[in-house]
């Protein structure tokens, strides 16, 4: 996009070009996304004129266009604390509606429902409700910040997120083999007065057929996050091949993931991420010792109307719809 790859400047707060944080820290400046490079041409456009400006904007048009591949190139550097974790609290569109999958446990599929479950309001999510399992894992801090598109794009307040994923060995709770009776990796949080809800976990795990990911649904509010018709966004959180990869090297925690990464080959190749996948790659800092924070922001619209709990509408996962599967998720999970 730009004539030479530009090096970014180190600031207190970290990364930086042209006096802005870079909103994927690890990856060139060149690989920050659509709307970082909008805000440069922007700045640019002050210095060269309009007729900068013209050539410019050719170049983020095609920049837009493209697959933005790059931007699985992860981070790997060793902060750990959230405060400095640095990231977007803003999205540059509506976040994609994305399947919830054959394992959800929001009573679309098995009729399993774990909202509406005692404790299920909880930041904390790596062991079971009623104290059960608790999963091994490399740690991760994860943050959304949710903003409302019909109300001018402000902090939505009061919504809640509940999320759930596959632990290191690619099981899901409820579902998978082994540990139909558990329900560690799932959780509901009400977002603050920033629209910021955390969650405490572990780097997800990789089975075959699917790339890392972290499935969440969003409510207006707690009391209505009992039903999955009340959904009013229903996504996926992406991860960055350079992070999975460090991390998948631990087989002892992750055993099949590297493997299983590898097969799929690239994010471009995944059957829910192949479309596109900016607005719903995480942004991450720390490493497999220490753990990592990341952090998605989350633009919804409230005007438009979700497919309610992302499913088709025969409401079951993969293949024909019927009962989930009774083992780990499978090459056929191509839309869990």
């Amino acid at each position: 996009m730009y004539t030479h790859t530009p090096e970014p400047d180190q600031t207190p707060g970290g990364p930086a070009y042209e006096g802005r944080l870079l909103v994927r820290p690890d990856d060139e400046v060149v690989d920050q996304g659509a709307g970082f490079d909008l805000a440069t041409l922007i700045t640019r456009r002050r210095v060269l004129g309009v007729a900068g400006l013209g050539v410019g904007a050719l170049a983020l048009a095609a920049c837009s266009s493209s697959g933005a591949t790059t931007s699985t190139s992860g981070s790997t550097t060793s902060s750990t604390s959230a405060s400095n974790a640095v990231s977007s609290t803003t999205a540059d569109g509506e976040i994609p509606e994305e399947t919830n999958g054959p394992y959800p446990a929001d009573g679309t599929n098995g009729s399993l429902n774990v909202l509406t479950e005692s404790g299920i309001v909880r930041s904390d999510i790596t062991s079971s409700l009623d104290g059960g399992m608790t999963v091994a894992g490399t740690p991760l801090e994860f943050s959304f910040t949710l903003t409302d598109m019909a109300n001018d794009g402000a902090a939505f307040e009061g919504a809640a997120v509940y999320v759930w994923h596959a632990d290191g060995q690619g099981r899901y709770s409820m579902y998978s083999d082994g540990v139909t009776d558990e329900t560690f990796l799932r959780g509901i949080q009400v977002a603050d007065s920033d629209g910021k809800v955390t969650f405490t976990t572990i780097v997800p795990g990789c089975y075959d057929g699917r790339w890392t990911h972290i499935h969440f649904e969003v409510y207006p509010d707690l009391a209505s996050a009992t039903n999955v018709e009340n959904t009013i966004a229903t996504s996926q959180v992406a991860f960055p091949v350079k992070m999975v990869n460090k991390v998948y090297k631990d087989t002892d925690l992750y055993p099949s993931s590297a493997a299983n990464l590898a097969k799929i080959g690239s994010i471009d190749n995944d059957g829910v991420f192949g479309d596109g996948y900016d607005l719903e790659m995480g942004t991450f800092k720390g490493n497999p010792e220490k753990g990592y924070v990341g952090s998605l922001p989350v633009a919804i619209d409230t005007t438009t109307t979700p497919a309610a709990g992302g499913l088709s509408p025969s409401g079951g996962g993969p293949g024909d719809g019927g009962a989930p599967p009774s083992g780990p998720p499978s090459d056929a999970a191509t839309t869990s």
